[in-house]
């Protein structure tokens, strides 16, 4: 190897391919796996939102003393949760846990967002079982409380 002379600087033809050959091999291994994350990624997060969305169900019957949901439940896939599950217009709700009625203005079914409930007794307020009102995924929901999901919101 010869010592460069005054004023000259840069690398050698082969120590560019080197670090070329280099660069390609390691594109070659990361670029499929980090595919394939983003796609592992997206059907996590429809299972995450089907779980939040059974356990807001769950809880929105706990909390008014429901075995099954009235007779009409939402057959209709919908993002809209203050749609879901039961959109009936049953005036004759069963009192709340409290044994107070309701009086909020959700309408007469039991719904996931907007959801009228006397909290404590004395003062009628409006919960939320679910963060949003709307979801990237669509549902339906059987009388037994059983939410399917439709669609993801990802394809």
């Amino acid at each position: 190897m010869r010592l460069p002379k005054r004023g000259e600087k840069g690398f050698t033809l082969i120590e560019l391919l080197i670090v070329v050959a280099i660069l390609g091999v390691l594109a070659a291994v990361v670029i499929p796996n980090v595919g394939r994350f983003i796609g592992r990624g997206e059907t996590e997060a429809g299972e995450t939102e089907l779980s939040n969305v059974q356990a807001a169900v769950v809880a929105m019957m706990v909390d008014n003393q429901l075995s099954s949901l009235p007779t009409a439940v939402n057959v209709t896939a919908t993002k809209n949760m203050s749609m879901f599950p039961d959109t009936t217009t049953n005036t004759s709700k069963s009192p709340d846990a409290d044994g107070d009625n309701f009086t909020a203005s959700d309408g007469g079914g039991y719904v996931l967002y907007q959801h009228d409930i006397n909290a404590d007794g004395a003062n009628t307020s409006l919960v939320n079982y679910t963060a949003t009102q709307f979801t990237k995924g669509t549902y339906i929901c059987d009388a037994s409380g059983t939410v399917t999901q439709v669609t993801t919101g990802y394809e």
